[in-house]
C-alpha cells in the first residue's frame, strides 16, 4: 500500500523501459551502498530501482533540462597547487631524445 508520505518518483534514466513514468514510493533504503526506492507498480507488485535513476536523485548529464558544473574552482585551485608541489626543475629533467 503506497505511503503517503513518501510520494510519487519518476524514472529518469535514459536506457530504463519504464522511463517517464511515475509510481508511488512505497519504501527508501540502502541496498550495497546505494539509496534505492520501493516503488508500486499495478502488475509486478513492487520493485527496487536506484534513487540516482529517478526524479528523486541528483540531476544527471543525462538529462536535458539541468545545467551541470563541470568544473569546481576550489579543487581547481588546489590541482594547481598539487602541480606546483610536483614540478621538477629544469636541472633534474634528461633531454628529449632528437633535441
Amino acid at each position: 500500500m503506497p505511503n503517503p508520505d513518501l510520494g510519487w518518483a519518476e524514472i529518469c534514466h535514459p536506457f530504463h523501459p519504464l522511463k517517464g513514468q511515475r509510481f508511488p514510493v512505497l519504501k527508501t533504503r540502502r541496498v550495497g551502498g546505494v539509496d534505492t526506492l520501493l516503488l508500486g507498480h499495478i502488475e509486478r507488485g513492487s520493485f527496487s530501482i536506484a534513487r540516482e535513476w529517478t526524479d528523486r536523485g541528483t540531476p544527471s548529464v543525462h538529462s536535458g533540462d539541468v545545467t551541470v558544473c563541470r568544473f569546481d574552482l576550489d579543487m581547481l585551485l588546489e590541482l594547481i597547487d598539487l602541480i606546483d608541489q610536483l614540478d621538477v626543475p629544469a636541472s633534474m629533467v634528461s633531454p628529449t631524445k632528437g633535441a
